[in-house]
């Protein structure tokens, strides 16, 4: 059975909401501080609208990587520069402004050519093990680090949700506008591991993912201010 929020509408079916995890990768191994940076880093990315071209992806589609990451909001640009250094990756920051009566900044994040092949491995590799944690269920007898960790993971999702998706608060809900689908469903789980349900309303070209005001929103809120500063216990 699906969860129903206190006081609100019932959770959207489970087979829109998750998808299956896609079968072990060949892709190296990660440590868990590691995966924990290229998985937060992974979810800034796709916090981005897809590009307005003919023939790009729709929602809910495997975006291809950008070398110049585009945020409107000066504190995801920080972030996700922050985590890229972490993980050995250079980026050039740069500030555009636009607009005449209404001003606007553009933060543009520049991965150098020589660092684009590490660039893209540590965020495709951080993306696919950091979702299959999340969406795979419990494993019958895991540490207690690798529990931990996936709360971390859980947290991280939410973290990069808040500062670069859209942004949808009202009296009664916290929410996040996510174009992407898989993205969207890895919200909903990772809040169910922080003991807080989600709801998902599929929308035009986007999906909004929300908890209610209250215990519900102040747990997000937490769980998402934390930065890990310690070292995974083997």
């Amino acid at each position: 059975m699906n969860p129903t929020p206190r006081g609100g509408p019932p959770v959207v079916a489970e087979p829109i909401l998750l998808d299956r995890p896609r079968p072990p990768s060949t892709l190296p191994p990660l440590d868990w501080t590691t995966l924990a940076d290229a998985f937060e880093a992974a979810c800034l990315l796709r916090c981005m609208p897809p590009p307005a071209t003919p023939g790009q992806r729709n929602a809910g589609q495997q975006p291809s990587l950008p070398t110049a990451i585009e945020f409107n909001r000066e504190e995801a640009a920080r972030r996700t520069r922050q985590l890229l250094d972490r993980l050995g990756i250079a980026v050039r920051h740069e500030l555009a402004v636009g607009g005449l009566r209404r001003r606007y900044e553009l933060h543009q994040l520049h991965v150098p050519r020589e660092h684009r092949p590490a660039y893209a491995a540590l965020m495709e590799n951080g993306w696919r093990r950091g979702r299959r944690e999340l969406l795979g269920g419990p494993v019958p007898g895991a540490s207690t680090a690798r529990r931990q960790w996936r709360t971390r993971l859980a947290a991280a999702a939410w973290r990069a949700a808040l500062l670069a998706g859209g942004r949808h608060v009202r009296r009664h809900i916290l929410g996040v506008r996510i174009t992407d689908r898989e993205l969207a469903a890895v919200l909903v789980r990772g809040a169910a591991l922080l003991d807080v349900p989600a709801l998902l309303r599929p929308g035009t070209g986007c999906y909004l993912v929300s908890v209610a005001h209250g215990p519900d929103r102040e747990q997000i809120l937490r769980h998402a201010a934390e930065e890990v500063a310690h070292r995974p216990v083997a």
